[in-house]
């Protein structure tokens, strides 16, 4: 009898998984491999928030939002994954949470402007925030960095014209600032910021808050991989307005000076595997943004350039999905998942007619130099791989899809059936916060 009764629990631990049998924390299920989606607002949704999901079987367990938002969308995380935070875009509000305690930090920042570029390079609860329309007293232009401190919930502005995206060191004490209608590159000391508003990137840099870097080679710089004391900048030329090509211009951060410039076909985003840089963009012009070797009723193409850094050549180039890219992760089994937003949306997966379905997803295959476009449409907003599973979480058109990288297709099982996680609103990113 006891044996019986055993295999009775057993089984609706099994069959009840997002219950995760497992142990509480606070009178919440405790679960292990946490994976973070945010949950943005519908019609039928008053209230977003940070989901949980369980990353070992792809459920929904029954514990509480880690954050409360109305419409959060972006999620940033250090390095650590102990201090995730979130935009909210209803409230321009950024919101920050302990992962290992679970609780928020504070009632959030309230920022002066929206924002599509937040960092948190390192454990301690500090980050920063790009705000292009943030407008500073007295100058006559908009733009800043927000010094986000989320142990007091207070801010330090630092203007900084136009400022679309940051990229910090590891240590957080260096930030490359970019404006996408400039050719030049914004560095910021935010250690020696004096609060609350520092305007001495605009009266008198260079200064030991502010250079202005500016060189010839640089061609409408949009974002960079840091790596050590190099950064490799991504100058996305003509398709952002400029009037160079696209280029990689390696960048010394010490001496703030470009070293080297490193010819590709489009550049607004990159992946940095050991000594190989996957450069990714879309040419704004033909025969470089052709759909080479594809049959598909797209009529533009992205691109993506396999860079080797130690002889500075490209090594190889395959056509992409089009659109402005800004997702990218590899996979530990070598696949490279690759997202943009406003692609060529081709069929409507919710209404197939039995002809092409094709989306802003790439995935390539590092090993065989092949591409695969999924059957499916929407801009891709999030992406997340791991260690433990051949899995890929992509927020693809509003849902969470999970794809099978050993096949690179959705993933189908009893869980989700639809090869999707059941979570409603419109999920805007998604995030790990345990490592596994």
């Amino acid at each position: 009898m006891k044996r019986r009764i055993l295999i009775v629990v057993v089984a609706l631990c099994t069959g009840l998984s997002f219950l995760s049998c497992g142990g509480s924390s606070n009178g919440q299920v405790t679960v292990r491999d946490r994976v973070l989606a945010s949950q943005g607002v519908t019609a039928t949704l008053v209230f977003g928030s940070l989901v949980v999901v369980n990353g070992q079987n792809d459920t929904l367990p029954r514990v509480s939002p880690l954050i409360q938002a109305t419409s959060p969308g972006l999620i940033a995380i250090s390095p650590t994954r102990s201090i995730v935070a979130t935009f909210d875009s209803s409230s321009n509000n950024v919101i920050a949470a302990n992962t290992a305690k679970q609780n928020t930090l504070g009632n959030g920042i309230h920022l002066p402007g929206p924002t599509s570029s937040i960092v948190v390079p390192t454990a301690d609860p500090i980050g920063y925030a790009a705000v292009p329309t943030a407008t500073v007293n007295g100058f006559a232009f908009l733009g800043a960095v927000e010094v986000l401190n989320f142990s007091t919930n207070s801010f330090t502005t630092i203007a900084a014209s136009n400022a679309h995206t940051v990229v910090s060191n590891s240590q957080g004490t260096e930030l490359l600032v970019f404006s996408p209608d400039s050719d030049a590159v914004t560095v910021l000391f935010p250690a020696a910021a004096v609060p609350p508003v520092d305007t001495s990137c605009y009266t008198n840099p260079p200064n030991s808050v502010c250079t202005i870097v500016k060189d010839s080679r640089l061609s409408r710089p949009v974002n960079a991989i840091v790596s050590g004391s190099t950064a490799y900048i991504l100058n996305c030329g003509a398709q952002c307005g400029g009037t160079q090509q696209a280029s990689v211009a390696v960048f010394d951060l010490g001496s703030l000076t470009v070293t080297q410039t490193i010819p590709v076909d489009a550049a607004t985003l990159a992946y940095l595997s050991g000594s190989t840089l996957y450069v990714v963009g879309t040419p704004p012009t033909a025969p470089a943004n052709s759909c080479t070797n594809q049959t598909t009723a797209a009529t533009t193409c992205g691109r993506l350039d396999i860079v080797d850094l130690s002889s500075g050549t490209v090594t190889s180039s395959v056509s992409i999905t089009d659109g402005y890219h800004t997702r990218m992760d590899l996979t530990t089994n070598g696949q490279l998942f690759i997202g943009s937003s406003n692609c060529t949306n081709i069929g409507n997966v919710n209404n197939p007619t039995g002809g092409e379905i094709r989306g802003c997803l790439s995935i390539y295959n590092i090993s065989t130099g092949s591409v695969i476009f999924p059957p499916d449409n929407g801009d891709v907003t999030g992406l997340q791989g791991f260690t433990t599973r051949f899995v890929e979480y992509v927020a693809e058109g509003g849902q969470l899809r999970v794809y099978d990288t050993t096949k690179d297709v959705l993933l189908i099982n009893d869980f989700v059936p639809q090869g999707t996680i059941d979570i409603v609103g419109f999920v805007g990113d998604v995030k790990a916060i345990d490592f596994f």
